[in-house]
């Protein structure tokens, strides 16, 4: 599929499903694909946070990839994460999706080492130069330790460095004075940056910053509920307000199943990834929910719990 700006819709980032042994189970990430194309995402988003990319060796992030853009077959744009802590080595993967047939790359700022604003503005034009790919900038302080600054955004915006941001900083206030600075919701093609995509991280607020102006929303949860996130975004498009503030309220309760682990025994990574994987599981399209070590895997007593948010939701019979 040809690259066209800007991207808008649902793109959601994919679980990496894992056999009992730790590898990618590609039969099961095949069948996510379908059940996320066939709940009608504009895109997918591979080897990202969702995907737990961080715990994926370069063979396995190499393999998910290209199991994606395989079954994706050209229906939607894909998406690839190049996270890593470094300049030199988010190049390499830049390269190694580029090859894959990833559409855009999506890169946060540089990790592990303390930065300043100059070296992660040196750091995205460095990654477009070497890889000539649209680039997406992932501002997730929660897991860098560094914000993307608005100012920032727009200079690597208006120079072409980046065509779009994912927001995952959780940050709203932040979000929509960024949305004003780079035109607001009516007056985009006045804006310093036209083509450019900003696209929402957060799952339980895509009603309110869709009539902000974002364009578009990445949920890990619509990997679960791919067809309600379409179906949201397709409500506040087309200004049925009342429609879409329901849908959010059921995903909402929907969200609730990322705190199905006890947060006495496990991170809130291993229960929220753990959830999606078992729900995934117990909607046919996974073979087993299984997280990377070392993350804590989901007890019978907390997939029961997931259960009964899929029921809840509607996403599975009542019993």
């Amino acid at each position: 599929m040809s690259w066209s700006q800007p991207l808008r819709g649902v793109v959601p980032p994919l679980c990496t499903p894992l056999d009992s042994a730790g590898e990618v189970d590609t039969a099961s990430l095949a069948r996510l694909v379908e059940h996320l194309i066939g709940g009608g995402v504009h895109g997918l988003f591979a080897l990202g946070s969702s995907s737990e990319v961080a715990f994926l060796t370069d063979r396995q992030r190499a393999v998910a990839l290209d199991t994606v853009v395989e079954a994706a077959a050209g229906r939607v744009p894909v998406l690839a994460g190049v996270i890593d802590m470094t300049t030199p080595r988010v190049v390499e993967h830049a390269r190694a999706a580029h090859a894959a047939g990833a559409e855009a790359l999506v890169a946060t700022a540089p990790f592990y080492a303390r930065t300043h604003p100059v070296e992660i503005a040196r750091h995205f034009r460095t990654l477009r130069e070497r890889v000539d790919v649209p680039l997406f900038a992932y501002d997730v302080p929660v897991s860098v330790h560094s914000k993307l600054s608005a100012g920032l955004v727009r200079e690597l915006a208006e120079d072409g460095t980046i065509v779009g941001l994912k927001d995952s900083s959780g940050d709203e206030g932040s979000l929509r004075r960024l949305l004003v600075e780079l035109g607001g919701r009516h007056g985009r093609a006045d804006g310093p940056a036209p083509d450019f995509s900003i696209l929402t991280g957060s799952e339980l607020t895509v009603d309110a910053v869709l009539l902000a102006g974002v364009d578009g929303v990445v949920p890990g949860l619509g990997n679960v509920d791919p067809a309600g996130y379409v179906r949201l975004y397709d409500a506040v498009r087309g200004g049925d307000l009342d429609t879409a503030v329901k849908e959010q309220e059921r995903l909402v309760e929907l969200f609730g199943l990322v705190d199905a682990g006890p947060e006495s025994e496990m991170g809130r990574n291993s229960s929220a990834i753990g959830a999606f994987k078992h729900a995934l599981s117990l909607l046919g399209v996974f073979t087993q929910g299984t997280t990377a070590v070392s993350q804590i895997q989901l007890s019978a007593d907390s997939i029961a719990v997931v259960e009964r948010h899929l029921r809840a939701a509607g996403l599975l019979p009542v019993r």
